[in-house]
């Protein structure tokens, strides 16, 4: 708990019984006894407690449907108000016994029906609030940075928690309530290779909220009429003005919607090193390739290694030599060749050579110098 929140709560406690236990006395006759004393200071502490628990239970109130459910009473108030003058001046005319009793249940029962469906209409339609009002834009006097809707690919891989472990992401990644849903239904009911990818995300998502400052959230915006995930996803993000992180290569980059979309693939590309044709690298062999001779091995980040000559390493760990890098829409992939112990011997005594010949040099120049002195 905050501090400052922490004070104000303290303050509340302390003010609720001494303005009860002022007003208790002000109203009872006599002076302030022990019967005004403790009924102010009884009932002040209750009136905060209950508050407060109130301020507590709110915390997981959504503040977008709470702001719409005000709209909606107060929309509902002016209705069941515009509803009330005639019906009022209708119930006056009527030669009815008690008039007045009959009018304020003519408005209770109106308030309530108006004002129900006021809310109810409101959190329906609240993605199409800014076309019904294309008037009122609310925004924020200086440019922030767009949150970043993340759907079910993208927690299936890995590389996320590094790419969030920097920090770049903070404040700023939210998890839809219809991905989680998902998620569980296909780990529930899902086939064995659906419950192992749901399994995977769901322990993705275990390690993002254990990330310190990242602050990931969650949204419970949801849209029934819609029955494709990547649909709600697109109109969500356009709702919400937000971007979409993916890992799925099939997604454009630029939605129909005008939702911009992040691949996870080009954000680690671009902080990653490249591969360079020359240097060295360990691979272990996993599987044969295509081509009669060839390998297949994976790096950590998940590149597919293709080495010429590997094959009859299978399942094994070899030294490889890069010949060159391709870059394709799913990610990068390394072409090589397996290297032979003369070549890699070679290169280790050519850089001993060169690091000799560096050190005979600087020993040179260090006599130079010191017989100069002298």
């Amino acid at each position: 708990m905050k501090q400052s929140h922490l004070f104000i709560r303290i303050l509340f406690l302390i003010l609720c019984p001494l303005c009860l236990t002022i007003y208790t006395s002000m109203q009872l006759p006599g002076e302030m006894n022990f019967g005004s004393l403790t009924i102010g200071i009884i009932g002040g502490l209750c009136m905060a407690l209950i508050l407060i628990g109130l301020e507590i239970c709110l915390r997981r109130v959504n503040l977008q449907n709470l702001n719409l459910s005000c709209l909606g009473i107060f929309c509902g108030y002016l209705l069941g108000s515009a509803i009330l003058l005639p019906l009022n001046s209708a119930i006056s005319l009527l030669t009815l016994n008690n008039p007045a009793a009959w009018s304020s249940l003519a408005q209770i029962i109106v308030y309530l029906i108006t004002c129900y469906f006021g809310v109810i209409l409101a959190l329906r339609a609240n993605e199409d609030f800014q076309f019904v009002l294309p008037f009122i834009k609310l925004e924020s006097g200086g440019k922030q940075k767009k949150d970043i809707v993340v759907d079910s690919s993208t927690l299936l891989d890995t590389r996320i928690i590094d790419l969030a472990s920097t920090g770049l992401l903070d404040n700023h990644l939210i998890i839809p309530r219809f991905v989680l849903k998902e998620l569980n239904y296909m780990n529930e009911h899902g086939e064995d290779s659906a419950k192992l990818r749901a399994r995977r995300c769901i322990e993705v998502i275990r390690k993002l909220e254990g990330i310190p400052g990242l602050n990931l959230r969650y949204i419970d915006t949801d849209f029934p009429e819609l029955k494709d995930s990547a649909t709600k996803l697109s109109h969500l993000a356009r709702t919400m003005d937000a971007s979409i992180m993916t890992a799925d290569p099939s997604r454009p980059p630029q939605a129909a919607e005008g939702v911009r979309t992040m691949h996870i693939n080009t954000l680690t590309s671009a902080f990653k090193t490249a591969p360079r044709s020359g240097e060295f690298l360990t691979i272990k062999i996993q599987r044969k390739g295509k081509e009669p001779g060839q390998g297949v091995g994976y790096l950590e980040d998940g590149t597919m290694v293709v080495v010429n000559g590997g094959e009859e390493y299978l399942f094994g760990t070899i030294k490889a030599q890069i010949l060159s890098v391709k870059t394709t829409s799913s990610g990068q992939m390394v072409f090589c060749n397996a290297a032979e112990d003369d070549e890699e011997e070679e290169e280790i005594s050519t850089g001993k050579d060169l690091t000799d010949t560096v050190n005979q040099l600087e020993t040179k120049n260090k006599n130079y110098f010191a017989a100069v002195q002298e």
